[in-house]
């Protein structure tokens, strides 16, 4: 089973609210998910983000690929980091 580090889309229209979460490929973007590890809220001033850090560390080193988008957020909370630096 791969996995993979993206965001789920939650919140009202044209008011979104995301949670990261760790979900198997083949599910689709709001469907089932294996564990959320986080939450992002763009709307707010300033923007909210916070990140389990042990956890995104675990399933990074687990094999899990983080999409583009979640990939820059975990760099913006230095996990990315610290897992380059880990390995």
């Amino acid at each position: 089973m791969a996995a993979k580090i993206r965001l789920r889309r939650m919140g009202a229209k044209k008011n979104p609210f995301y949670r990261i979460v760790v979900a198997d490929t083949d599910s689709p973007r709001d469907g089932r998910f294996i564990e959320e590890i986080g939450y992002y809220e763009p709307t707010k001033n300033p923007e909210v983000l916070k990140v389990d850090e042990e956890r995104a560390l675990k399933w990074l080193s687990d094999g899990a690929q983080p999409s583009d988008t979640v990939k820059s957020l975990l760099r913006q909370a230095g996990i990315i980091a610290k897992f380059q630096a880990k390995n």
